[in-house]
């Protein structure tokens, strides 16, 4: 049964929710920034994170149960999408569980913002949320790129930004900042303010600036492509899990000329470090997210274009009523159709022996 939050549910005088969206295309490191901000926030705030990806296997919750952040998925596509009631029931579980301070909202990498940004404003959560900025993460390599730059969801998400900010500056050149430059320079209005950053190293001020409305380049982009994805799910599934007896399930989505693939195994089976970390290295794919136990720990594997980085996951204890990472996952996102029966024997060749 799905909870229900209404302004009359807050004692007289409660505060509004302070909410933002954080949001960019595939790649950008939106992740890498929420966390950043979750290990920075007031100590006795309570913060929740309402997380969307576009594969079926969710890999950013698992990467955000690390912090001291409660966490809610919606996996399997586009969160404002089939009348943005996944995203409803959703945001009202974490209200109704969590009574938090501040939510930060992460779209998947293809999303729509503007629909979410409609939700979050009107009937009903207008008296529950106070939406403040949102921020748009921009990889300034990309600029040049026509597959971004001339996508309509990249162009949306720029248009929605109050603050842009050019993330991984440290790898940008010259050219790359300078077309960054341009790219804030070209906005009338301008926007509240853009920064340049390394690592998603988002700072606290930035969430609180004003919210404006803004016009899109594509308004009629998201209509056209409303309920194009093909998730293989039931409506709202927060927790995928194995069925009984099951070593691992696999399940596929595709939508806006994008197709994911992702694998959920049981926590008995262990990988090879090493075989993983080459096989995902030579992964030519868009992007290809995962949290594996392996025989030298736990660790998250992130591809972007063939470019792979790794590193040890420190798993706490129970979180939100939910137990901690005990199973290893991962996601592949490709621009064309993949060998995905091929990509299964190669990664269940990277599986060690189950010892009973």
């Amino acid at each position: 049964m799905t909870d229900n939050i209404s302004a009359s549910d807050a004692p007289a005088g409660r505060k509004l929710i302070l909410t933002n969206i954080i949001t960019g295309f595939l790649g950008v490191g939106k992740t890498t920034a929420i966390t950043h901000l979750l290990n920075s926030k007031p100590v006795d705030e309570v913060w929740s994170v309402l997380v969307n990806e576009f594969g079926e296997i969710g890999i950013d919750g698992a990467l955000l149960k690390n912090t001291n952040a409660h966490v809610r998925e919606v996996p399997g596509g586009c969160i404002c999408c089939v009348a943005g009631l996944p995203m409803k029931i959703a945001l009202n579980m974490l209200i109704a569980k969590t009574r938090p301070d501040r939510i930060i909202i992460e779209p998947t990498g293809l999303g729509h913002p503007e629909e979410i940004i409609n939700t979050l404003t009107g009937e009903y959560y207008d008296t529950v949320l106070d939406l403040r900025a949102t921020i748009t993460l921009v990889d300034p390599r990309k600029l040049a790129e026509s597959r971004y730059a001339d996508n309509a969801n990249f162009k949306d998400q720029i248009a929605v930004a109050d603050v842009l900010v050019a993330n991984k500056a440290d790898l940008c050149s010259p050219v790359d900042r300078a077309n960054f430059d341009d790219l804030v320079a070209g906005f009338s209005p301008p926007k509240h303010a853009a920064f340049a950053v390394q690592q998603g190293q988002l700072e606290l001020g930035w969430l609180d600036y004003p919210r404006r409305t803004h016009v899109l380049n594509n308004p009629e982009h998201h209509s056209a492509q409303r309920n194009r994805l093909n998730p293989q799910r039931e409506l709202y599934n927060a927790a995928i899990q194995l069925p009984d007896g099951q070593d691992y399930l696999r399940r596929e989505n595709q939508g806006q000329g994008y197709y994911s693939c992702g694998w959920l195994f049981q926590p008995a089976i262990q990988f090879d470090f090493n075989q993983i970390f080459g096989w995902m290295t030579g992964l030519n794919l868009v992007r290809a997210k995962a949290v594996m136990n392996t025989d030298q720990g736990v660790y998250m594997f992130n591809a972007e274009n063939g470019v792979l980085s790794v590193k040890p996951l420190m798993l706490g204890g129970e979180q939100d009523g939910e137990p901690e990472l005990l199973d290893s996952r991962i996601e592949l996102i490709n621009d064309d159709v993949m060998a995905t029966d091929e990509l299964e024997a190669a990664l269940f060749g990277c599986r060690l022996t189950i010892e009973d």
